[in-house]
């Protein structure tokens, strides 16, 4: 996850743990490089995916496509800040 360090979102980083569900929410349409976002449950932003990964999710889910996050590794400061939380992202179909 990238973006983390931003805002203070590293203080909710701190917060997430192994196999907590996130949300990610797409950017509006219109966006010159649109991302996925991901939330915490209580909508705080903590971040966004990587570019190499939006690229293909965002047009999946403007498209009515789902996908759902889970935090698979969590880690401390000591840990570059895109490394520290590692997502399990599952798509399905809308419907």
């Amino acid at each position: 996850m990238h973006g983390t360090v931003f805002g203070g979102r590293e203080r909710l980083v701190e917060g997430i743990h192994e196999g907590d569900a996130v949300r990610l929410v797409a950017d509006p349409p219109g966006q010159e490089a649109p991302q996925v976002w991901v939330h915490l449950e209580s909508g705080d932003p903590i971040g966004h995916l990587p570019p190499e990964i939006s690229c293909w999710l965002w047009p999946w889910m403007e498209r009515g496509g789902r996908a759902q996050a889970t935090a698979l590794r969590v880690r401390g400061g000591d840990v570059p800040s895109w490394r520290r939380v590692i997502l399990e992202v599952v798509c399905s179909a809308n419907g």
